[in-house]
């Protein structure tokens, strides 16, 4: 006997939160984020002389940066056995024609949701993530150049020296403007802290995501 018009169960409605970052994932930030936290604390720390005589101790502090820069890419080396991150990287590194028109808005200054079609992750994110991502391979070489100085030459020193201190200025800059971004978005910071963001965000920041 089938039921009566007014007496059917109602449509299944579509969830109010969908997943967006894996455990992995969100394992992978939060530890990359503590390590970077720590090279960039300790840098200041070696370079600004209000802040050395502060700490003191520059012996422990350079061992400190020199450990935390060189765990940078472990979390992301490990957290390759994820098929979550493995995707997420791929989107990351894919750049498409929306991308560009999401780049076309930013530089109008249109905020319309509408004008700034984003995937997964919009323009800003996968450029911020490549730069980021090239920065810290350089920092990486550079300052096994400095740590290791019998391995080369001193103008190849020099050179690293000059190149490490200037990108670790640009880094910190960068990163100011990354904290900004995330502080002016909870729904983002959720996210991240949670996995997982309400359905209307995704669909009104990353229209072209099918979660």
């Amino acid at each position: 006997m089938s039921l009566r018009p007014d007496t059917r169960p109602p449509a299944a409605s579509a969830p109010a939160q969908v997943r967006r970052f894996s455990r992995a994932e969100r394992w992978v930030h939060r530890t990359t984020a503590v390590l970077m936290s720590v090279s960039v604390v300790t840098a200041a720390c070696l370079y600004v002389p209000q802040l050395a005589e502060l700490v003191g101790r520059r012996a422990l502090v350079v061992t400190v940066h020199e450990w935390a820069g060189l765990a940078l890419p472990v979390p992301v080396l490990v957290g390759l056995v994820s098929r979550a991150l493995r995707a997420d990287l791929g989107r990351l590194n894919r750049f498409g024609p929306h991308d560009r028109v999401w780049l076309r808005a930013v530089r109008r200054r249109d905020r319309r949701s509408a004008s700034r079609p984003a995937d997964k992750f919009n323009a800003g994110q996968k450029i911020y993530a490549a730069w980021i991502a090239g920065a810290t391979l350089v920092m990486l070489g550079t300052g096994l150049m400095m740590w290791f100085t019998h391995l080369t030459p001193l103008v190849w020193r020099t050179s690293a020296t000059f190149v490490h201190d200037w990108l670790a200025l640009t880094i910190g800059i960068v990163l100011a403007g990354h904290i900004g971004m995330a502080l002016g978005d909870p729904e983002a910071r959720r996210g991240m802290r949670t996995g997982k963001v309400s359905r209307g965000w995704a669909e009104r920041e990353h229209s072209l995501w099918r979660p």
